[in-house]
């Protein structure tokens, strides 16, 4: 047997083998593997959502926007998250928050997401990853009032409750809320073809104007509206005509107490929602304010406790469709015996000054300095 020593060429090649493996090995595995998103979805609050784009790195997706609040205040674009260096054809993007529903007090704020920039392909067998879309603007700040320094025009409509009976030397309630408006350093005025009330609150021109129709209903004929049906006909004239002050910033809405005694809850609440709609077409910027209306002095008050357990979902769903419409409960917390005149229909003073409260707790945030 011949035994064959291995000459100096044949390690040569053997030892370029190894080599060219390794090399193949490092080059497969460089640029490979997607990176992870680390954007969390924001939480919306009452005074506005904010929701925060995620972060990609190497290409991960970004974080989701902010949901809306369940209190009817906005939620903000969320901006699109960037993408780090290298990575496989990953995209970054951020989604835009939708506008928030205005609720009592609520604004609705949308901001447009920012774009995410392209990652940068990896050192070898990475592909770059696409730049992230910008999110859409979920709209401007809802300010009913004028910015340009003058008075925001308030419109109270309804039936003698809107114009101050028994308590007419103070407008009802159009006084206490004008006082709470002045003492805020605010500007207010009211509107409407009808003028009653005091000639000055709290030192300054009391603004006399309002659209209270004593007796009447919402868009029936009742027995006390002198065949008038209802103030659902002054809209939008006489109630937005110029000469009475022209479409309004904001509507204060409180009627059925004169429907009540001859009409069904179901029937009042058909009439109100079709009288909402009619308010929202004519003024569709306007700030529409729908209270729960007070309770009467006698009775078990149960028409107008079933009527004003069907307002919120009226004013719910409006405001689901985007409309400029809150709620203000004026029957919880009124107290007839204390808050009654003596013909148990009316407020007194101190009935009145509950219902300017709750009126100023919804309005006042929007009215200007």
């Amino acid at each position: 047997m011949i035994l064959h020593r291995p000459t100096r060429t044949s390690l040569a090649t053997v030892l370029k083998l190894l080599l060219f493996s390794a090399a193949l090995l490092v080059e497969g595995c460089s640029g490979s593997g997607a990176g992870s998103a680390n954007g969390g979805a924001g939480n919306g609050d009452s005074d506005g959502g904010r929701s925060a784009g995620g972060v990609a790195n190497n290409a991960g997706t970004a974080g989701q926007a902010g949901s809306l609040s369940s209190a009817g205040g906005a939620s903000s674009g969320g901006s699109a998250g960037t993408s780090a260096n290298g990575g496989q054809s990953g995209s970054a993007s951020g989604s835009g928050g939708s506008a928030g529903l205005a609720g009592s007090g609520g604004s609705a704020v949308g901001g447009a997401g920012q774009a995410g920039s392209a990652g940068a392909g990896g050192a070898s067998g990475g592909s770059g990853g696409s730049a992230g879309q910008a999110g859409s603007a979920g709209g401007g700040a809802y300010k009913p009032c004028p910015t340009d320094g003058s008075a925001c025009k308030v419109l109270p409509l309804g039936d003698s409750i809107t114009f101050g009976v028994n308590d007419e030397g103070n407008g009802g309630y159009r006084g206490p809320l004008f006082a709470s408006v002045v003492a805020a350093g605010q500007k207010l005025t009211f509107t409407g073809s009808l003028s009653n009330g005091p000639t000055s609150v709290s030192g300054q021109t009391f603004p006399r104007k309002n659209e209270g129709h004593s007796g009447w209903g919402i868009s029936e004929v009742t027995p006390y509206s002198g065949g008038n049906a209802g103030i659902a006909t002054v809209v939008p004239m006489p109630a937005f005509n110029s000469g009475n002050g022209g479409i309004p910033n904001i509507i204060l809405l409180h009627i059925g107490t004169n429907d009540a005694s001859s009409f069904s809850a179901a029937q009042m609440t058909a009439d109100l929602s079709g009288f909402l709609d009619k308010i929202i077409s004519n003024a569709p910027n306007a700030y529409l304010v729908v209270a729960q209306i007070i309770p009467l002095g006698y009775g078990d008050n149960a028409t107008i406790k079933t009527y004003n357990q069907s307002i919120p979902g009226l004013v719910q769903q409006r405001a689901n469709a985007g409309k400029h419409i809150a709620l203000v409960d004026m029957f919880t917390g009124f107290t007839p015996n204390t808050m009654l005149g003596s013909d148990n229909i009316h407020p007194n003073s101190a009935g009145y000054k509950f219902m300017a409260d709750h009126w100023y707790s919804v309005i006042g945030p929007l009215l200007p300095q």
